[in-house]
């Protein structure tokens, strides 16, 4: 039990990890929301094709809906 915390923090290096890669992190990070939205609208998309295929137009899903709000 030789160490201890009770030191003065202006003479101590960075307590936690991976210090200076915070830019590099918020840059994936970003990047990685952007794709995620990406596949998210493609998927979307091609839900919404799927349901007019299969249950007629814009305008008669929407009649639908209208008719029957949930």
């Amino acid at each position: 039990m030789g160490s201890t915390w009770a030191v003065d923090l202006a003479n101590t290096g960075a307590v936690y990890p991976w210090q200076g890669y915070e830019l590099i992190m918020v840059i994936v990070a970003v990047a990685l929301w952007i794709l995620w939205h990406i596949a998210q609208l493609r998927e979307e998309k091609a839900e919404f094709a799927e349901d007019i295929r299969k249950y007629g137009s814009k305008e008669s899903i929407k009649k639908a809906l209208d008719e029957h709000p949930v």
